[in-house]
C-alpha cells in the first residue's frame, strides 16, 4: 500500500497523507460527492473529478500489483523465479510490462518451437546462440538428425525456430522494439471496396504512429470493421532487424548467420503481427480514454445548463405527417394542457394550428416556448416565429437526443400513462429548457447527443464515466426531496435506485417530507446511507432553515456555534439578514472561529457560503440561455457576418454551434484562438454562448465553417 501510495502522490501531484485519507475513504464506502463536499480537511481540497481520477488509478495500481503477484507465483511454480525476475517483476510499472516478463513461462499453445524441443532440438539451438566461430553448424547439426528430423537442414530449421520463439519472448527487446514502432511506425488506410462513403478521407491516408489524433484512430476502426478500409501497421522492416540483430548477432561466422535468419524469421512471423496488434490496441484504447473524455467534458456543461425557471412552457416536438406535438407545463413541469396541430407539410393547416396555440397561449399565461431540433423543426420554427411576432414570447431550439428514448421507456408510461409516445417527447421537451438536469437524468447519458463514436467505446467504462459526471452535476446543485423523481434521486450521492423509489413511495402515502431526519423513516435508507445524502438534499418545507441548504447534519452543531459567535440566530438566515457575516468573521480571525466551532477552514467557509444563500442553485450564476424571437435561413448568411451562437458539441477538431439557422456550423480548433491549443475544450464548452463570423456557406453540402477569430480591419 505504501508503494500505491507514493505513485499517487507523485503522478498527481499530491501529498502522500492526503492520498492515503482518500484511499481510506474510498474503502470505507464513501461516494465520491459526499467525500469532495464534506471531507475537505482530510483531501485538501480535491474536486470530484481529481477524486474520480485518484479512484481509477488506484484500481489500476492494486490491479497491477494483483497481477505481478500472480505472475510471482506462477513461475516460482515452475522453479524458474530469480532474484533478477523477481526484482523485474515487482518495478514493472505498467500490465504490459508485467505480461513480458511473464511470456516466456506462459503456458502455449503446441507451435513450432515447441514441436522442435520435443524433437529434441533445444540443445542445437543453444549451442548456435552461443555463436562459436569455430562451430560448423551443418556438422553439428548431423548429430541431431532421427526419425523425425529428417536431415541437417530440418535440424537448423527447428533450431531456429526455437531461437525465433526465444527472442519474440525477450522482455527488453519487445519494450525496445515497442518504443522504435511507436516512434517511427505508420497507420495506413486504403479503400476495401470502389464505393464512395463518409470514410473517402481515408482511402489514401498515412500518419505516423506517434501523431494520430483519437478521431483518426476511432474513424480508420469504424471503417475497416464496416467492410470499407484495409488499415495495416507500416516501419521499416530493414531497420527493426537492425535493432533486433545488433541484440543478439555478437559474432561473425556461420552460428550467427544461423540466429540472423532466426532473428528475421522471429521479427516477420512472430514479433512484428503481434506488436501490431497490440499497438493498435493500444492507439485504441488511447482514442477511446479520449473520446469518453471529450464526452464527459461535454456531458457536464449540458447537463449544468442554466434553467429557465418558474416560466410556464409550451412544449412542441416536430413532425410532418403525424402532425407537431404540444404539451404546456407549468413552471414546476406539471403538465397543464396537450394538443396536437398540423402546421407543417403536407397538412399545412397553419391558421388552425395558429388558433390553437394562441388558444393555449392565452389560456395557460404561456411564457416561452421549446422546439425539438428533430425532424420538421425548421418548417416548425418558422412557424412559432410568425406566430409570437410583436408580442413578449421567445423560443429556444432544445436538442432531442434521447426525447424518444425515454418516451418509449418504463419510466415515462409510470409517469405518463394516458398519454402516448410522442406527447410524453412534448413533455420532455418543454421541461428540459424549464430544468435540463432534472431531465436529462432520465435518459441514459449515452443518448443525450454529445460526443463522438459513443457506441464504439468499452460501454462499462462509458457508462461508469458519464454516471460520474451525472453523480456530481446532481449533487453540485443540490435536489428538492418533496419534487424530484425517483430517476433524479437515484442520482443523489449514497441512495440506490431501489432507496429512490422508496423516497417516492414515502412521499406520495405520507404527504411532503418535513425535514431531512425524516428521510431516516424511509424503507431501507439506513445512517450511513443517510450520512452520504443528507447534505445533497433540500426540504423547502423544513421549519429548519439549514435543511434547505447544503450544510451537513453534521455541521448544524457548528452553523449555530457560528452564528452566535458573530450575533446571529437561524431566523437571521431565515429572513436574510446576515450581510455583516463574513466581516464579522474577519474581524474574530477565521482560524480562530473555525477552532471555536471544532471544523476546519474549508468546512467553515463552505457554511458561511450556505447560510448567506440559503438553496442557492449554482447554475444561477452563468449567463442564461439564448432565447429568440425571430428565424434566420441559410441564405441569410454571408462571409464576416457576426452572430451570436451556442455550443452544441465539441470534438477533437472543433466545436459545432447553433447560430440559429437550422444546421449547426463549425469553428475548426485552428479558428478558435490566436494561441496553440491542444483541444478546443481549453477554449470552449458545451452550452457556452460564444461570439462567431462566418467564414464559408456551402449550400449544396449544408455546411457552415465559422470562425472565434474577429476579423482584421481594413486600413
Amino acid at each position: 500500500m505504501e508503494q500505491i501510495v507514493a505513485a499517487l502522490a507523485a503522478e498527481l501531484n499530491l501529498k502522500p497523507t492526503h492520498v492515503e485519507n482518500v484511499i481510506s475513504l474510498i474503502d470505507a464506502g464513501n461516494t465520491i460527492p459526499f467525500i469532495a463536499r464534506y471531507r475537505k480537511e482530510m483531501t485538501g481540497s480535491m474536486d470530484d473529478q481529481l477524486l474520480r481520477e485518484l479512484s481509477e488509478r488506484l484500481a489500476y495500481l492494486r490491479g497491477l500489483a494483483a497481477r505481478k503477484e500472480e505472475v510471482r507465483a506462477a513461475i516460482e511454480g515452475q522453479g524458474k523465479l530469480t532474484e533478477e525476475l523477481a526484482a523485474a517483476i515487482l518495478s514493472a510499472q505498467t500490465l504490459a510490462e508485467v505480461d513480458d516478463l511473464y511470456r516466456p513461462y506462459r503456458p502455449k499453445r503446441r507451435t513450432r518451437a515447441s514441436i522442435a524441443r520435443e524433437r529434441g532440438l533445444e540443445p542445437l539451438a543453444e549451442l548456435l546462440m552461443r555463436q562459436d566461430p569455430n562451430l560448423d553448424p551443418t556438422c553439428e547439426a548431423k548429430t541431431f538428425c532421427s526419425p523425425e528430423v529428417e536431415d541437417a537442414e530440418a535440424a537448423l530449421a527447428g533450431a531456429r525456430d526455437i531461437l525465433a520463439e526465444a527472442i519474440s519472448d525477450d522482455a527488453e527487446i519487445r519494450k525496445r522494439l515497442r518504443r522504435f514502432l511507436f516512434s517511427s511506425g505508420s497507420l495506413v488506410s486504403a479503400a476495401a471496396k470502389e464505393e464512395d462513403s463518409v470514410y473517402r478521407l481515408y482511402y489514401e491516408f498515412r500518419e505516423r504512429v506517434n501523431r494520430l489524433q483519437s478521431h483518426q484512430i476511432l474513424a480508420l476502426n469504424r471503417g475497416e470493421r464496416e467492410g470499407f478500409l484495409k488499415v495495416e501497421l507500416e516501419a521499416s522492416e530493414p531497420e527493426a532487424i537492425k535493432l533486433l540483430r545488433e541484440a543478439f548477432c555478437k559474432h561473425s561466422g556461420p552460428s550467427t548467420e544461423q540466429v540472423a535468419l532466426a532473428v528475421a524469421d522471429s521479427y516477420e512471423r512472430l514479433l512484428f503481427p503481434s506488436l501490431a496488434r497490440e499497438i493498435r490496441n493500444q492507439l485504441t484504447d488511447a482514442a477511446n480514454e479520449q473520446a469518453i473524455h471529450t464526452f464527459a467534458l461535454n456531458l457536464k456543461p449540458l447537463l449544468m445548463q442554466p434553467p429557465v425557471k418558474n416560466k410556464v412552457t409550451l412544449g412542441l416536438d416536430p413532425a410532418y405527417r403525424t402532425g407537431c406535438k404540444i404539451a404546456v407545463v407549468d413552471g414546476t413541469g406539471k403538465v397543464l394542457d396537450t394538443a396536437v396541430v398540423y402546421p407543417t407539410p403536407p397538412h399545412n393547416k397553419k391558421e388552425e394550428a395558429a388558433k390553437t396555440l394562441n388558444r393555449l397561449i392565452e389560456k395557460d399565461n404561456v411564457q416561452v416556448i421549446s422546439i425539438g431540433n428533430g425532424t420538421a423543426s425548421r418548417e416548425s420554427e418558422q412557424f412559432v416565429a410568425d406566430l409570437i411576432r410583436g408580442t413578449d414570447l421567445s423560443y429556444m431550439i432544445v436538442s432531442e437526443a434521447g426525447a424518444s428514448v425515454y418516451s418509449a421507456s418504463k419510466l415515462a408510461a409510470a409517469e405518463f400513462p394516458d398519454y402516448d409516445v410522442s406527447l410524453r417527447s412534448a413533455v420532455s421537451i418543454a421541461r428540459r429548457l424549464q430544468d435540463p438536469l432534472a431531465e436529462l437524468v432520465k435518459i441514459d447519458p449515452k443518448s443525450i447527443g454529445v460526443g463522438q463514436y459513443q457506441h464504439d467505446m468499452p460501454q462499462k467504462q462509458l457508462d461508469e464515466a458519464l454516471s460520474g459526471v451525472v453523480e456530481d452535476c446532481v449533487n453540485t446543485v443540490g435536489v428538492d426531496l418533496n419534487t424530484a423523481s425517483a430517476p433524479l434521486l437515484g442520482r443523489v450521492a449514497g441512495i440506490t435506485a431501489a432507496v429512490a423509489k422508496n423516497i417516492v413511495a414515502y412521499r406520495e402515502e405520507h404527504g411532503a417530507f418535513k425535514s431531512r431526519k425524516e428521510l431516516l423513516e424511509v424503507p431501507k435508507l439506513g445512517n450511513r446511507t443517510y450520512e452520504q445524502c443528507a447534505g445533497f438534499i433540500r426540504v423547502p418545507e423544513s421549519s429548519t432553515v439549514l435543511d434547505r441548504t447544503g450544510v451537513h447534519p453534521e455541521s448544524y452543531a457548528a452553523a449555530e456555534k457560528l452564528l452566535s459567535l458573530c450575533g446571529y440566530t437561524l431566523t437571521d438566515v431565515e429572513k436574510s439578514r446576515i450581510e455583516a457575516l463574513r466581516d464579522r468573521i474577519l474581524k474574530r480571525g477565521e482560524a480562530a472561529i473555525a477552532e471555536d466551532c471544532g471544523v476546519g477552514l474549508p468546512t467553515l467557509q463552505d457554511i458561511v457560503a450556505e447560510l448567506l444563500k440559503p438553496g442557492r442553485d449554482p447554475r444561477d450564476e452563468l449567463p442564461p440561455p439564448l432565447l429568440r424571437s425571430d428565424v434566420m435561413e441559410i441564405d441569410d448568411l454571408a462571409p464576416g457576418m457576426e452572430l451570436t451562437g451556442t455550443v452544441r458539441n465539441v470534438v477533437d477538431f472543433g466545436a459545432f454551434v447553433d447560430i440559429g439557422v437550422h444546421q449547426d456550423g463549425l469553428v475548426h480548433i485552428s479558428r478558435m484562438a490566436d494561441r496553440f491549443i491542444r483541444h478546443p475544450s481549453e477554449v470552449v464548452r458545451t452550452g457556452d454562448l460564444v461570439k462567431v463570423w462566418v467564414v464559408e456557406v456551402q449550400k449544396d453540402k449544408n455546411r457552415i465553417s465559422l470562425t472565434m477569430k474577429p476579423p482584421k480591419k481594413s486600413e
